[in-house]
């Protein structure tokens, strides 16, 4: 391998790190909503989700087969991982229920990888004899980018939940706090009258009326 070819396998770790099957939805309060992939027959899949925000961090999911068995299920869970062998070719479908809940939203993210993955270059896979050491460099990087990427996920669902998590203890504070300060004015103006009332004769001393005897 020269150079540009070196450049070239760079080129192919980082698009194919970027076209993985991840994302992030949101998913409103009383509401279903189901994903499809295609999946042939053998081969191997794995979804994993969490849940970033809204209320207790969890939602029902439901992973169900073409034939309608239902491969995986679970309620109010806030994250899992789940591996299965596809035993029928067609379209496999997974639902995020967030329906138990009655006002408040999720910020769902889940990640979907499906078959084997490619490798760093395609010639490799018919390699016949010992990789040079520039080759066994280059899948050294593809592997430490594909390291590096998922582990920059992990870290930005961690720091997405634990912001949320801050945000939401802050104005529940705040709110506390204004109600504090409310009831600690309405107490110091009931003071203020009670000592009024002490100092004030709100009684009228009749004037005596002096009688000549």
């Amino acid at each position: 391998m020269n150079f540009i070819q070196i450049l070239a396998v760079i080129a192919v770790s980082l698009v194919e790190l970027s076209l993985s099957g991840e994302l992030t939805f949101e998913l409103p309060d009383n509401e279903k909503m189901c994903f499809y992939e295609n999946v042939e027959q053998g081969q191997q899949a794995t979804l994993e989700f969490q849940v970033i925000t809204g209320g207790n961090y969890d939602v029902d999911m439901e992973l169900t087969a073409p034939n309608g068995q239902v491969l995986y299920k679970d309620i109010k869970k806030q994250y899992d991982s789940f591996t299965w062998t596809a035993q029928y070719k067609g379209i496999h479908t997974f639902c995020f229920s967030n329906e138990f809940s009655t006002f408040t939203h999720k910020i769902v993210y889940f990640d979907l990888q499906v078959g084997d993955e490619r490798p760093a270059v395609e010639e490799l896979g018919d390699h016949q004899t010992a990789m040079t050491l520039m080759e066994t460099s280059s899948v050294n990087i593809f592997e430490s980018l594909k390291a590096v990427l998922d582990f920059q996920t992990h870290h930005r669902l961690r720091e997405a939940q634990g912001r949320a998590f801050a945000e939401d203890l802050n104005e529940r504070v705040l709110y506390w706090s204004i109600g504090e300060s409310v009831v600690v004015i309405l107490i110091g103006i009931g003071q203020i009258l009670v000592l009024r009332s002490f100092f004030t004769n709100t009684h009228k001393t009749p004037a005596s009326t002096v009688r000549a005897s």
